[in-house]
């Protein structure tokens, strides 16, 4: 299964960078005065800070409409198919999205742009911030062949940031069960909130239990810990660490993308 990893990103333990989105319309914190342009303004200079820094894909997602849903609006899709949209032509590298946290939003996003893949809860039952959280992994891949979308990789999160299982499972049970149950094409490993390291020991479990299933770090990888990371993981979603002054809420800063790229490409030269 890894070998898809080559065949998407051109490289063994890609780096799939964050591309924020300000919030949107509908949202509590949608600029009605700046409006979609800010949006797309933002979206399009991130976007080129991480193409300029070297990362090996983007994931679009709708980080900043907080608090999140976990069954979107109708608008929240329009408007993030309208930025990707907008600055189409200025991506140069494989890119995925995710819809917080609605996984037919997410793969609905990803047909109608184009997408290769999508990053989600799919399956489990959790106690949230957001509430009680239920999600359908049967659904979700019928749901992918109804719209087309049979070539978009599924990346499944099993520890939901702000989220905990509601049964008493081991997160190497849930891996385990989840890759035979649902087969994901890859899964994510998190800490509790953006930006919080993912535990190395829980990644290691995880990746000796599901085999040739690939195991992302899905928060938390920083320069200091990257290596240590990707000795285990196949691959690391990044989004923190490349803002200025590594704070979630501002714009990436190309030099922290260039100098932990740089990292990335020599730790790959021993692959």
């Amino acid at each position: 299964m890894n070998n898809w990893i080559e065949e998407t990103f051109g490289v063994r333990k890609p780096i799939i960078a964050m591309c924020h989105l300000l919030p949107l319309p509908g949202d509590p914190y949608y600029d009605e005065e700046k409006g979609m342009k800010e949006v797309i303004a933002w979206a399009r200079k991130d976007l080129l800070a991480l193409q300029e820094g070297g990362v090996d894909a983007v994931m679009f997602s709708n980080e900043f409409s907080m608090p999140y849903l976990t069954k979107v609006h109708a608008i929240t899709v329009a408007s993030m198919a309208r930025v990707i949209g907008e600055i189409m032509h200025e991506i140069k590298v494989p890119f995925g999205v995710n819809v917080l946290w609605d996984p037919e939003a997410s793969l609905d996003l990803a047909a109608a742009t184009g997408a290769a893949f999508v990053r989600e809860i799919f399956s489990g039952v959790y106690a949230s911030d957001f509430g009680l959280w239920n999600p359908n992994a049967g659904e979700a891949v019928r749901h992918r062949q109804m719209i087309s979308a049979r070539n978009v990789k599924l990346l499944f999160n099993i520890v939901p940031e702000a989220a905990k299982y509601l049964a008493d499972r081991d997160v190497v049970e849930i891996a385990r069960s989840t890759v035979f149950n649902h087969r994901p094409d890859g899964l994510c490993v998190s800490g509790l909130t953006a930006g919080t390291q993912t535990d190395v020991s829980v990644l290691q479990k995880v990746k000796e239990a599901v085999g040739d299933t690939p195991v992302f770090a899905n928060t938390g990888v920083r320069l200091e810990n990257v290596r240590e990371q990707l000795r285990i993981a196949d691959g690391a979603v990044v989004g923190t660490t490349f803002k200025v002054d590594g704070c979630f809420e501002n714009h990436v800063d190309p030099t922290r993308v260039k100098v932990f790229m740089e990292t990335v490409r020599e730790f790959r030269k021993n692959l």
